[in-house]
């Protein structure tokens, strides 16, 4: 099966998109500082704050969800507990985004967060339980 390879695209994928994710939330808080945006009266300078550390926090998440993907592929075994964690994390996190970008943005858009959503799916299935263990050889000898 071409669960490495599956990985490791998913871990570049992911790779690629963190640094696009904390450069998208920088144009946001720009545009909030810049046009001194509140939500009900809320204080600009926090609104762009948030947003930062919005983008921040995003960006570091892919970049472990990145990790994790890359450590199963070059070791060839299913991630542990708090990885496979976060990959379901991420999983969810890119379903949603995808459904609210197809409205927003339009179906180029949802077709790449549809991409990366099953690149990681497979990746977690390809690893999922027993996908690490030997394989026997052959059956057993019956009694």
């Amino acid at each position: 099966m071409a669960r490495r390879p599956i990985a490791l695209v998913t871990a570049a994928v992911l790779l690629l998109e963190a640094p696009g994710i904390v450069v998208l939330n920088a144009v946001m808080a720009r545009f909030v500082e810049i046009q001194s945006m509140s939500l009900d009266g809320l204080d600009p300078g926090a609104m762009v704050t948030g947003t930062w550390a919005l983008g921040i926090v995003s960006g570091i998440l892919l970049g472990l969800c990145s990790l994790v993907a890359a450590l199963a592929g070059i070791r060839d075994r299913r991630p542990g507990r708090a990885g496979r964690g976060l990959l379901i994390g991420c999983a969810v996190v890119h379903g949603l985004l995808g459904a609210v970008t197809v409205g927003l943005i339009g179906w180029g858009a949802f077709a790449f967060m549809m991409l990366v959503l099953s690149l990681i799916v497979l990746t977690l299935v390809a690893y999922g339980k027993g996908a690490g263990d030997p394989v026997a050889e052959e059956a057993p000898a019956p009694a």
